[in-house]
């Protein structure tokens, strides 16, 4: 298998390539082409929660949801971006939320 692919900081890279991944660190308006290719590559790829918010929704919510590659938004380590609440977001569609 193929290491995972982590798309972010460099900072974050740094770690992420002494876990065993291919990291990689898009330059500003980079973001979408770079997860369209890891999805090409990779069965796991990750996204810094910054990364991810400078994707276009739309190709964001279709790499989230398709069933291969698993693609995940991680917490940024710099803090400058928030990875979505899953959980809240589910509750809130189930009608269940506070």
């Amino acid at each position: 298998m193929p290491a995972p692919i982590f798309l972010g900081d460099e900072v974050s890279a740094a770690g992420f390539r002494l876990a065993g991944a291919r990291a990689r660190v898009p330059a500003p308006g980079e973001e979408a082409s770079f997860l369209e290719q890891a999805r090409r590559e990779a069965e796991l790829v990750l996204l810094s929660a910054e990364c991810a918010a400078r994707i276009p929704a739309p190709l964001l919510r279709r790499a989230l949801t398709a069933p291969l590659p698993l693609v995940l938004v991680v917490p940024d380590l710099l803090g400058r971006a928030e990875p979505p609440d899953l959980a809240a977001r589910l509750l809130a569609q189930l009608g269940i939320a506070e």
